[in-house]
């Protein structure tokens, strides 16, 4: 058990093994003890809109309504007798049509009466919903084309270190306008997979009524969003991506729900308790949004059938799971500085949130044993990503969360000839040893507006004057060299993962702003300018270079599968060395210091140069010679290399052992 290899967890052993023998409990009364959970959710293939045999038949569950009845297309949108559904008992209600009555691509609602109400609702589990143009009302869509897509390719290999690219489709398009998964399809993943990257991650594809919400406002948990496409266009868009070996996951949101009535589940029957807690419970006092129950069976079956769903209809790899702290905590870890251990055994933990989250990731990977679940939690809850058997909760990997926020605080508050390497080096590092962890220097919470990139913060608006390769700036080049430095120290120390978002590789200019009635409902700032990266004129083709050549080294040689170990850290002068296998990593942060002979006692072997932010190719000066190979020498201290260090550069060695 997890208390096992982690003795501050000891006097909080008979709480894990509650929870434990809680999840266990739960898994049995799902799916009958000893057998699979995958085998019992099936809620997506009962409810909503199916084919069977030559009837449509549609299916809701709506326990407080008294009268259902469905309009669309096909009855000119009238409340017609032959349209109402019959109450089946026990909540579910029934409509069953001849397969003439109904087209693909005709759209409907329900219509829902309830004691002392009604109103137009969409199908909780509607899997296709689109907008009007004009009315901006969106309305469930029969989707059942005629040929359906079939499958080209198998999934990825097994991802055991996901290197991510984080991706948001409708701003992946250089034009100022929503892009397409057929424009993501044929201009992005050929660059994702030229920069090396083995996963991708998708946000924004549940449905969600505001854009600008970057897609954390579901309304419609199983329709993929249709302001992007077809379903068949973001399969073949998976397709493509596993034939040049890429995984795809995506950025699920099971942590709350969007207000909306007309489009998505509050106050759905007429209740405000169909899926989420009653009274305050249910409202997310920081995001205006209902929170789910995860106790009612209702719920479960819901949001369990929703991860099956994703993961067979569009042959997913697996999941990011969003806001996991919100989930995690009655007060959702508002304010909370997760100072002790008790923290997270104590009444404001909803452990029911927890149960949800283990028999998620244990269906997960009976549905597919190779994919792969990360959780973003803030409040470093131990076990999250620990084997359920352990008395973990099964996820594989958790978001580093604390690394962004150290490189904010290091950038805005310190100046960067006082930054602290053995401070550094145990930020980077703080990491729970028993648990797998993805690593990132920034994502696109960092893009946002209201914050700034790194980029941004490092070089601010010289970016708009400066960085033509003819021009001159030691503010400019500080920026360019930082840059490189602060992404390959972030990377050499991650725990087993790494993540990057769309275009901040290459040091995006600007922010990410959706529309929004304070912008003009501009899309100017809510796409991706990759000309920029490709200009031979501009620095950001540099950026994009280093980031592939780090990229491509740390995938071809399975970096990330050793763990990081310090050689030395030289406070005074700012030096870091580290290594990892046959690798060694060494950075002189120091801005105006550079060091001849500098020594560090290591291993006897050849010592080859493969890697150099001051290369010229990533806009460096090549100060050390670009094949430079370093061979050890030894003394009565000891087995050592000598090393020119330039300042603000970082530098990779690859290790040969000599006989």
């Amino acid at each position: 058990m997890i208390y096992h290899t982690d003795p501050y967890l000891e006097p909080f052993a008979r709480a894990i093994k509650g929870r434990h023998e809680r999840l266990l409990i739960r898994k049995g009364e799902i799916a009958g003890f000893g057998k699979p959970i995958k085998d019992a959710i099936n809620n997506h293939l009962y409810y909503g809109v199916h084919r069977e045999g030559d009837k449509w038949v549609f299916r809701e569950w709506a326990p407080n309504a008294t009268s259902i009845y469905v309009k669309g297309d096909f009855n000119n949108w009238e409340l017609s007798p032959g349209y109402r559904m019959t109450n089946k008992g026990g909540g579910v209600w029934e409509l069953v049509l001849p397969k003439r009555a109904v087209r693909h691509g005709d759209l409907f609602k329900w219509h829902i009466f309830w004691d002392g109400g009604d109103g137009e609702r969409l199908p909780s589990y509607a899997t296709r919903c689109v907008q009007d143009e004009v009315t901006h009302t969106f309305s469930a869509q029969v989707w059942a084309p005629s040929k359906g897509y079939k499958w080209k390719n198998p999934r990825a290999p097994k991802v055991e270190n996901p290197l991510i690219y984080e991706t948001h489709i409708g701003m992946a398009g250089e034009e100022p306008a929503v892009a397409t998964f057929k424009d993501f399809t044929k201009n992005v993943l050929p660059r994702i997979a030229k920069l090396g990257y083995n996963t991708v991650q998708i946000m924004a594809l549940q449905e969600h009524p505001y854009y600008g919400s970057f897609g954390y406002q579901v309304s419609n948990f199983f329709a993929l969003s249709s302001r992007f496409g077809t379903p068949e266009e973001f399969k073949e868009l998976v397709d493509k991506a596993h034939k040049l070996g890429i995984a795809v996951i995506m950025d699920i949101v099971h942590s709350h729900a969007v207000k909306n009535e007309l489009e998505g589940l509050s106050n759905f029957d007429g209740t405000s308790t169909l899926y989420f807690h009653s009274g305050e419970k249910g409202n997310h006092p920081a995001w205006d949004t209902r929170c789910f129950d995860y106790g009612k069976d209702e719920t479960l079956y819901f949001l369990l059938s929703n991860c099956k769903y994703w993961m067979e209809e569009y042959n997913l790899d697996g999941f990011r799971f969003d806001g996991i702290t919100s989930m995690l905590y009655w007060d959702h870890g508002l304010g909370r500085a997760f100072g002790g251990y008790e923290d997270y055994f104590n009444g404001n933990v909803d452990v029911d949130a927890l149960v949800y989250l283990g028999l998620a990731n244990d269906m997960i990977k009976e549905i597919h044993p190779d994919a792969f679940t990360i959780a973003e939690d803030m409040s470093g809850m131990p076990g999250l990503a620990a084997p359920i058997h352990q008395g973990g909760w099964g996820f594989d990997y958790r978001m580093s969360m604390g690394v962004p926020d150290n490189w904010i605080k290091w950038i805005k508050e310190v100046p960067d000839e006082n930054w602290n390497v053995c401070d550094m080096w145990w930020q980077l590092t703080n990491k729970r040893a028993d648990e797998k962890t993805v690593s990132y220097a920034e994502c696109h919470d960092q893009a946002m507006v209201g914050d700034k990139t790194i980029i941004f913060r490092l070089m601010d608006a010289l970016m708009y004057t400066h960085m033509d390769l003819g021009m001159q700036s030691l503010d400019v080049d500080r920026a360019m060299a930082l840059h490189k430095m602060i992404r390959l120290v972030t990377i050499a120390t991650a725990g087993n993962g790494y993540l990057n978002f769309m275009g901040n590789e290459f040091g995006h200019p600007e922010w990410i702003d959706f529309p929004r009635e304070g912008n003009g409902w501009s899309h100017a700032y809510a796409r991706r300018q990759w000309s920029l990266a490709d200009s031979p004129f501009l620095r950001y083709g540099k950026l994009l270079a280093f980031d592939k050549k780090m990229i491509h080294l740390f995938r071809e040689n399975n970096i990330l599968s050793h763990a990081p170990i310090s050689i030395y850290n030289d406070e005074p002068k700012q030096i870091l060395v580290m290594e990892r296998g046959e690798f060694v990593f060494v950075f002189n942060f120091s801005p105006a210091e550079s060091y001849n002979d500098y020594r560090i006692n290591i291993f006897g072997g050849e010592y080859s140069m493969v890697l150099d932010t001051d290369w010229k190719e990533f806009n460096g000066y090549e100060r050390n010679r670009k094949k430079q190979v370093h061979y050890t020498q030894e003394d009565a201290q000891g087995t050592f290399l000598t090393l020119y260090l330039p300042a603000r550069t970082a530098f990779v060695l690859k290790r040969k052992l000599v006989k």
